[in-house]
């Protein structure tokens, strides 16, 4: 005899293994017996234990919200002024590196999606008088860099190259697939070239 209704009901809900399974029966119109089918929604693997994505290097969030590295830059300067080093989209938050008066670091850390400063602290640094010096007479600051890389794909890091002859902005672009490139930024003049050792 063909049955002409069907019936859902819930047969259980339980917490398995953190995850919760729901078990679904259903009976159709034909002599067919019933169906189990349990589908188990676990989102703990999909998150690392500081509650950010987990990808491939771990350093960094999978895709940085709406605030830029140039606009994270600008939230940290207002928040703790000084001189802003470098910028990083790191355990899914923003970190800059500003360099306060005398030789006062500061790491402050931005929201990706809000530019909401969410705390900062102190750090210690050894190379203050090296940054001064790679900085001294050039008019191209980390959000100046990070604005001018931007041009090439999303920047998920500027940073300051202090050594040698070659001293200028290096910034980290991700395109939309996914490919990240390396580029340098002149201090004096914002020109983008590609890193020679990005192969």
């Amino acid at each position: 005899m063909k049955r002409n209704i069907v019936i859902a009901v819930v047969t259980a809900a339980a917490l398995v293994g953190g995850g919760t399974a729901t078990a679904l029966a259903v009976s159709g119109d034909d002599d067919d017996a019933s169906t189990p089918v349990t589908r188990t929604d676990d989102d703990r693997d999909d998150r690392s234990d500081d509650g950010g994505d987990d990808g491939d290097d771990g350093d960094r969030a999978a895709a940085p919200g709406d605030v830029t590295a140039a606009d994270a830059v600008a939230a940290a300067l207002r928040h703790t002024p000084g001189t802003a080093v470098s910028a990083e989209l790191d355990d899914a938050h923003w970190e800059v590196d500003v360099l306060g008066k005398g030789d006062t670091w500061h790491s402050v850390r931005v929201d990706p999606d809000t530019g909401k400063v969410l705390g900062s602290s102190e750090d210690d640094e050894d190379d203050t008088a090296e940054v001064r010096a790679a900085l001294k007479g050039t008019s191209v600051t980390a959000e100046d860099a990070a604005k001018a890389a931007a041009a090439k794909g999303t920047v998920v890091s500027v940073d300051l190259d202090d050594d040698g002859d070659d001293r200028g902005w290096e910034a980290e672009t991700r395109a939309s697939g996914g490919d990240e490139r390396d580029w340098n930024v002149a201090l004096t003049t914002a020109s983008v070239t590609a890193d020679r050792d990005d192969d």
